[in-house]
């Protein structure tokens, strides 16, 4: 392939920019992945596809990494934002462990081998079933949502002859300044324990001998892009601890969750390094262990989602472009009104350009993945990447209208491979059955 040259398109270029996604680029007028034109993972896989770039997964988790390296906390990635196994395996190779929300979750920890003392398993409505797993594997702790919840698991531990390690999550009563919802630290969200409950939760621990309750977990919401949040939340929990410590209660891990926020368009967010500087002097001197559960950070930028132009539809008022993916395979424009920079893989720089909603296939009015895009002039058959997909993106694909779910490939400097296949039909019904009775 010879020598590459990276030419990257900088803020304001034909109306998009790249912000942290350094390793999707254009080499002259192709889209690259690391090392790998997009366009041949096209032709191979087809469309709509995921592609993820191996190398800015792992340059994520050694920025927290570096950036907390004086007090060595747990990095717990939160699989929810991206559970591919191949991207699981990527990030556990690189020392993290997992933060679960399911026993689907779970069981995919499993199968990359997850060591479990590095699991914590999260989420308001674990079930009993759940529960028993989790003990059976061992895993490092609970973060508990709710008194029900802290008795189920009380009960289920005492059964397996188990104890159990408990963080209660705590809602510290902080607006995180973020979409409403995505905002986990309001007193008024389904998440967390208020503290003076979770003061007589710590008082009376000793009533629930197959428990060890020894942890706080704190999580505010997700795509928090300004430090301020997270100091006013981390400064009211470290009081809380203080003035448990007081009472002769020991706590041993404090686990600040995730939230940091990325660029998707025109963000600032504050970078690991900023994060660390803004919050570490808050723990100084303090005993407990840290814990850390980026999801979004480590992913967001690692991921595109790529599809094809299947006609492009004028009328009095708009132009449409009608892709072959859309909200069923990347859901966040439409429930979030989300914002994902536009890019063609083959750009067209002397084209007259044309303002663009961007719609997909399904029957649905709320189907769309940018509105108002300003772009070279498209046309049947050229293809599209949504930038900034790799978190929420395939993990909240759905088979409404019965349509497949997309591809996902991982590429590895020169290298790619398919790490899911794509559905087809027979796996839109396997699960289903027409009864005798019926017909």
């Amino acid at each position: 392939m010879g020598k590459m040259s990276k030419k990257i398109i900088r803020q304001g270029d034909l109306g998009f920019h790249t912000g942290a996604m350094h390793d999707f680029y254009y080499r002259g007028k192709e889209l690259y992945c690391e090392k790998v034109r997009v366009l041949d993972i096209v032709r191979k896989v087809g469309t709509p596809v995921y592609i993820y770039s191996h190398n800015t997964l792992i340059e994520h988790v050694e920025k927290l990494q570096k950036a907390f390296q004086s007090v060595q906390p747990l990095i717990c990635y939160s699989v929810k934002a991206n559970s591919n196994l191949a991207v699981l395996k990527s990030l556990i190779a690189k020392g993290t462990g997992l933060d679960i929300v399911s026993g689907g979750e779970l069981y995919r920890a499993k199968q990359v081998g997850c060591d479990p003392r590095k699991i914590v398993y999260a989420g308001v409505g674990k079930t009993e079933p759940e529960i028993e797993e989790a003990l059976r594997y061992g895993i490092l702790l609970f973060n508990v949502e709710s008194r029900p919840e802290l008795e189920l698991i009380h009960q289920v531990a005492q059964r397996l002859k188990k104890r159990a390690n408990i963080s209660l999550r705590i809602n510290p009563g902080v607006d995180p300044r973020t979409h409403h919802h995505i905002a986990t630290g309001k007193l008024e969200s389904t998440f967390g324990i208020d503290l003076d409950t979770a003061r007589q939760i710590f008082l009376k621990r000793f009533d629930y001998p197959s428990l060890n309750i020894c942890g706080i977990h704190v999580h505010i919401g997700s795509q928090i892009v300004k430090g301020e949040p997270f100091v006013e939340a981390f400064r009211k929990i470290v009081g809380f601890i203080d003035s448990l410590e007081r009472e002769g209660v020991r706590i041993e891990t404090l686990n600040l969750g995730g939230g940091l926020g990325v660029i998707y368009n025109d963000e600032v967010p504050q970078t690991a390094d900023q994060f660390a500087k803004n919050i570490l002097s808050l723990f100084k001197g303090k005993k407990y262990r840290l814990i850390l559960e980026p999801g979004r950070f480590i992913v967001a930028n690692g991921g595109i989602l790529v599809g094809r132009v299947l006609w492009v539809k004028q009328t009095k008022v708009k132009n449409f472009a009608v892709t072959d993916t859309g909200m069923g395979d990347l859901i966040r424009p439409s429930l979030y009104d989300a914002y994902h920079e536009v890019w063609p893989l083959v750009r067209k720089d002397h084209a007259r350009k044309l303002t663009y909603d961007i719609v997909g296939p399904i029957c649905e009015s709320g189907d769309f993945l940018a509105k108002e895009r300003h772009l070279a002039e498209l046309e049947s058959g050229d293809y599209l990447a949504f930038m900034t997909a790799g978190a929420y993106g395939f993990v909240m694909a759905s088979n409404y209208n019965s349509r497949t779910r997309p591809a996902e490939v991982l590429v590895r400097a020169d290298r790619f491979a398919v790490v899911r296949k794509r559905e087809d039909f027979h796996s839109l019904v396997a699960g289903e059955s027409v009864p005798a009775f019926v017909g």
